[in-house]
């Protein structure tokens, strides 16, 4: 059955590969510049799933994605990693020393500035999508302009890569995650993704914390996002992997007692095994 993945970029970008990589190419991509509109399309039914970055292993997390998700009642059903590697293209014939200026997504610029360190000349323009930039260069013929993007993009719309894999650390890893409308449970579930808020007395952190720990929980992840109506309140997005289920479901019930609020983002199998 093929299922209408909702992505944050076009063909060639990175939330593309990932959604063919995923879903073995039984896909058609909707694509939209924000994830915003990603998120919305699912929550109207457009889309049957949606394909979203959470975190990047030299940029840190993205956090406005873990609001869109909790805040649009969704659910995260897996997670896949990919190693994002940046190249610089531009229209043949042209070398970088012809390159006046490099578009990009904001993270990608992040990732290269010191490959930029040594091309003065050159001026970094923030943009939506790194696919976008390259489509853009080939549609419209742009010489002196080059895009950060992945190889697929540069077979996709016809680019001569002028540098391969500029990112500062070669290293460079997103964690991207599935996200439905419903729990899926017809997969392996031995990672979760949790929420909770905790009330302002001391040691209450560390509390949960030994909860997960006692009940063979390990954690993989955590961060805290501002509650934005209660100030000085913070919500704490954790990721946590376990063996057996009966573990997670014991220390999900003493949780759910100890937080003030509590909610589970998702179920799902851990990628990394």
């Amino acid at each position: 059955m093929i299922k209408k993945v909702a992505i944050q970029g076009i063909q060639g970008s990175f939330h593309d590969i990932v959604s063919k990589n995923y879903f073995l190419n039984a896909v058609e991509t909707l694509p939209f510049l924000t994830f915003n509109e990603v998120v919305c399309s699912l929550a109207q039914h457009k889309a049957d799933a949606a394909i979203m970055a959470l975190e990047n292993s030299i940029a840190g997390s993205i956090i406005p994605n873990y609001a869109l998700i909790d805040t649009n009642e969704l659910h995260i059903t897996g997670e896949y990693y990919l190693d994002v590697q940046h190249n610089l293209m531009a229209l043949s014939g042209q070398n970088i020393m012809d390159i006046k200026e490099v578009h990009s997504h904001p993270m990608a610029l992040l990732q290269c500035k010191v490959f930029f360190d040594q091309y003065p000349h050159i001026k970094l323009v923030e943009d939506s999508d790194t696919a976008e930039v390259a489509k853009r260069v080939h549609d419209q013929q742009l010489l002196g302009i080059a895009a950060i993007a992945s190889e697929a993009a540069a077979e996709i719309y016809q680019l001569k890569i002028l540098a391969k894999s500029i990112q500062t650390i070669k290293q460079n890893e997103t964690r991207f995650v599935i996200v439905e409308r419903h729990q899926n449970s017809s997969v392996t579930l031995n990672k979760a993704s949790l929420k909770f808020m905790l009330d302002h007395k001391r040691g209450s952190l560390a509390a949960m914390l030994n909860v997960m720990s006692d009940c063979k929980l390990n954690l993989t992840k955590i961060q805290s996002l501002p509650k934005i109506d209660t100030p000085w309140k913070y919500a704490f997005f954790v990721d946590v992997t376990f063996d057996a289920y009966e573990d997670y479901q014991k220390a999900k019930s003493i949780m759910t007692i100890m937080a003030e609020e509590f909610k589970v983002l998702g179920e799902y199998k851990n990628a990394k095994q």
